[in-house]
């Protein structure tokens, strides 16, 4: 029974751990190196806005249209900075009211 016993000095866990740290090694120097796309800004479709804020797709031309959203518009498409669509909800958020 004890020759089943798996210890340190096993060859299979030596070179389990190895390799365990070679990965960790190369994982650290991809996170040391990482840049995210577009400065970490992420954009969004109408259709991705409406969806999430459980407005109508009108609606979300109609904030573009009144300039309460700005927008980017390349071709036929239509993007938005996720940033400006939470800027736009923190500039309308209302704090709860509670009567005294």
């Amino acid at each position: 029974m004890e020759d089943n016993l798996i210890t340190k000095e096993n060859e299979r866990i030596k070179s389990f751990f190895k390799a365990f740290d070679r990965m960790l090694t190369g994982l650290e120097k991809m996170v040391e190196n990482y840049r995210p796309p577009f400065n970490g800004e992420r954009f969004l479709t109408d259709k991705e806005i409406y969806r999430q804020l459980k407005v109508s797709r009108r609606t979300v031309q109609e904030w573009r249209y009144s300039g309460q959203i700005p927008y980017i518009q390349i071709g036929g498409k239509i993007l938005f900075r996720e940033s400006d669509v939470q800027a736009m909800l923190d500039r309308h958020f209302r704090k709860a009211f509670k009567p005294k």
